[in-house]
């Protein structure tokens, strides 16, 4: 290997640090650093978006996929440098069209996402707080877990603000989507991104239901490949936390899944109309099903669809142990 350009690589070098590392007087003299016009370089007029909880696991990889989305003009990251503590979270919230919420602790081995509930319950109930006083008609996409508790504490923060759209607080299942269109895919050998399987109802164990007789492409499956693929999606999140034995949690598919849904809830502000599945109100108050996305958030719920003697019997249990959490969450809220 040959050197080439030595002094260009060594000023490369220097603004590289400059940007890491700007000193009082870059960040002061630098209309560039200003928050107000934290644009992504070349980039038009799009959305606001803010991560809350941006220095966490899935909030670094998150914040990197969001920068790289050419729909967002200006970022606003919770929890890392400009945008530290209680004192800094109006400023980070104040104009945001989209609130991402991925703060609060992983799982470990051994826990259920319902033993994150004493810290992360509490946590996003700050969060909506601030959100609900500076930037109340945002899009809130909840990711911190438990969902199926998070999200009830959301919407019982925005009512009492009195601000509470349920066509805009969106609960983030699309991890269980991804994972259910991967393991189908490995089965039948297709590209995941060729293959529909929606996933419906919550986001911890039973409560994930995936409708395998719904499958795009149609394809057929035995009973032992149904229980065993349905079993599988379930303990997704459980397989990742014990492979990881104490590491962490899944956060970089759920990184991912999350950019997938913010994405759609992007071009839907835009006026593009997108399909996909979150935590939404139906006949329980929250239960994940398929929608369409618009300007106001959820334009339209759509129906489950036939389901099958399996499926039916799964949703029943799903709705058991959903209607709990949902309970748990709003208890928390209101005591």
């Amino acid at each position: 290997m040959q050197q080439h350009g030595g002094g260009d690589a060594s000023q490369r070098i220097a603004r590289i640090s400059a940007h890491l590392n700007p000193n009082k007087s870059q960040m002061e003299g630098s209309p560039s650093l200003e928050r107000s016009t934290c644009r992504a370089k070349g980039g038009s007029p799009g959305f606001k978006v803010a991560i809350l909880g941006a220095a966490g696991g899935i909030g670094q990889p998150l914040s990197m996929l969001m920068k790289m989305n050419p729909l967002v003009s200006v970022l606003h990251l919770y929890d890392v440098r400009g945008f530290l503590g209680p004192q800094q979270l109006e400023n980070a919230l104040t104009g945001m069209d989209l609130v991402i919420i991925p703060a609060g602790v992983p799982r470990k081995p051994g826990m259920t996402r319902d033993d994150l509930f004493n810290i992360n319950a509490g946590i996003v109930k700050t969060l909506c707080e601030g959100i609900a006083k500076c930037c109340p008609k945002a899009i809130v996409n909840v990711i911190s877990n438990p969902v199926n508790s998070t999200v009830p504490i959301a919407a019982e923060v925005f009512k009492k603000a009195g601000t509470y759209d349920p066509r805009r607080l969106l609960g983030v299942t699309m991890l269980d989507v991804v994972r259910a269109n991967t393991f189908v895919a490995e089965i039948l050998g297709h590209d995941p991104r060729e293959v529909d399987v929606p996933v419906v109802g919550g986001h911890a164990g039973v409560t994930i239901l995936p409708l395998l007789s719904q499958i795009k492409p149609p394809c057929s499956f035995t009973s032992e490949e149904i229980a065993h693929l349905t079993s599988r999606i379930q303990n997704g999140g459980t397989e990742v936390v014990e492979a990881k034995a104490g590491a962490g949690s899944a956060t970089l598919s759920m990184a991912y899944a999350a950019v997938k849904f913010a994405d759609a809830c992007l071009r839907g502000l835009r006026g593009d109309a997108d399909d996909h599945i979150f935590l939404q109100v139906t006949e329980l108050p929250f239960f994940a099903s398929k929608v369409r996305l618009g300007r106001n958030g959820v334009e339209e719920i759509y129906p489950l669809g036939p389901v099958n003697e399996f499926e039916r019997a799964g949703l029943e249990k799903a709705k058991k142990e959903l209607a709990a959490s949902i309970e748990k969450g709003i208890s928390f809220a209101n005591k």
